[in-house]
């Protein structure tokens, strides 16, 4: 293991691995070396259930043969010289089937001034932190009037860094932290019990909710959810609360995903340029938002990245693409590629959210006779082929504008095209996670229940 934040070491072994790939016969190579140091600790009704800490530092050589490509990886970066590597690579690629959209970024296209997102927090902490933490997040659940018992809490952080070189020239990396903390509060007894979770995280130690908050958040959470009704299938007004908003969001940005649309296999392939949102609807990417859980300075192939509007006034203006799916559709990479060391480079969205509206969640449910206020939210969701949108869902039935009583065990049914056009964000947005998204509602969903 290198130093971890000196990342000089690691370029070197990148820069070495292109430069034998050139040597061995490829016409064009890169190299991304990626560290990750992590320590995570577990408890359960005040102890110990785990404690692990873990090491790592990988590297991926991509080779181009014309218009063939192959991947290798090791996590030997000392042991096997980087001529083998690069040999194998090479014969690899060879034997490759052609791909015509397969290659580097164009020149013009990677970064030229990697900018300060201030992504890093240098203060790891010890284990003996992370237990405190971890039981200080659980007792506070523990506290809750109605909690009976722990799902079990826990705390992480990690530190990880990203090298990439590539043969025309280009040179980048970066480096990250990250710092979590979660509990599952369980409440009532025998075979009246329900669980509910919060979780915190951040990039830095600093942003963080309070271990106490989360903790007293999960044990609310779970105890509200006590004798749970059924609900009548009807079709009514659907209000998401914003921790389960952000899904309809994720499904969004699948179906516009680039390498979905080049298969011809999202329902929205033939939707762009038109309004799918309500006007006033934003949807924003931003992979260079400082101190974002999803910000990096370049993608995984060094292009450039930048705030974009991917829906704007209800618009769809762009897909999620990297450079071989822009190829594909006759585009530009829009700065989205993401990689791992033994995978090619596929696109994939950075910070997004939705932008929020003008009411206030109340305002949202006010003049909802009968609805229904998700909280929780089981299963995939989604076929982002046809659109077809049903999930298990548990949260609270509306009233004459009121949340009233618990309800569980019911799928909510639409069509996400018809959920789109429908959607209204309410004002209380807030980032906590890499999607994100303010409470919204979406008409005339069906309840499927008794």
């Amino acid at each position: 293991m290198f130093s971890l934040f000196d990342q000089s070491a690691l370029l070197r072994v990148a820069e070495q691995l292109v430069e034998a790939a050139r040597r061995m016969g490829a016409d064009t190579a890169d190299a991304i070396a990626v560290r990750g140091v992590s320590l995570s600790v577990g408890v359960r009704e005040g102890s110990v259930e785990e404690s692990e800490r873990s090491e790592a530092d990988n590297v991926g050589l991509r080779v181009f043969v014309g218009r063939r490509q192959a991947v290798v990886s090791t996590n030997d970066l000392a042991g096997e010289g980087g001529d083998q590597l690069a040999e194998r690579a090479v014969a690899m690629a060879r034997v490759a089937p052609q791909d015509q959209f397969a290659g580097l970024a164009d020149p013009e296209l990677l970064v030229r001034d990697v900018p300060d997102l201030d992504l890093l927090d240098p203060d790891l902490p010890s284990v003996e932190r992370l237990e405190e933490i971890a039981r200080t997040t659980e007792s506070a659940a523990l506290s809750v009037k109605g909690v009976t018992k722990s799902g079990g809490a826990s705390a992480s952080a990690g530190i990880g860094g990203m090298v990439l070189v590539t043969s025309h020239g280009f040179r980048g990396s970066y480096i990250g932290s990250h710092r979590d903390i979660g509990v599952e509060a369980i409440a009532g007894s025998g075979t009246e019990m329900e669980r509910d979770y919060d979780f915190s995280s951040a990039l830095h130690a600093a942003d963080l909710d309070a271990a106490e908050t989360v903790g007293r958040a999960a044990g609310e959470r779970a105890v509200k959810r006590l004798k749970p009704r059924k609900a009548s299938t009807c079709r009514v007004p659907v209000v998401f609360e914003p921790r389960v908003a952000r899904s309809v969001l994720g499904h969004f940005a699948s179906a516009i995903n680039g390498s979905a649309i080049a298969r011809k296999s999202s329902f929205l392939r033939d939707k762009l340029g038109e309004s799918l949102f309500l006007r006033g609807i934003n949807i924003i990417d931003d992979p260079l938002k400082v101190r974002g859980l999803r910000s990096h300075p370049f993608d995984a192939e060094g292009v450039a990245g930048k705030r974009r509007a991917i829906v704007a006034d209800g618009k769809l203006t762009t897909w999620i693409l990297d450079c071989a799916t822009a190829r594909e559709l006759g585009m530009k990479t829009t700065g989205h590629a993401r990689r791992g060391v033994s995978s090619t480079p596929s696109p994939g969205a950075s910070n997004l959210h939705l932008e929020p509206g003008n009411a206030t969640p109340e305002a949202l449910i006010a003049d909802i006779s009968a609805g229904f206020y998700v909280t929780d939210l089981i299963g995939m969701g989604a076929n982002i082929v046809t659109g077809d949108y049903s999930c298990g869902a548990a949260g609270f039935w509306i009233e004459n504008g009121q949340l009233t009583y618990a309800v569980s065990e019911v799928t909510i049914a639409g069509q996400l095209l018809e959920m789109f056009r429908t959607l209204t964000p309410a004002n209380d947005l807030a980032f906590r996670y890499g999607i994100n998204a303010p409470t919204v509602r979406i008409e005339g969903l069906t309840v499927a229940g008794v």
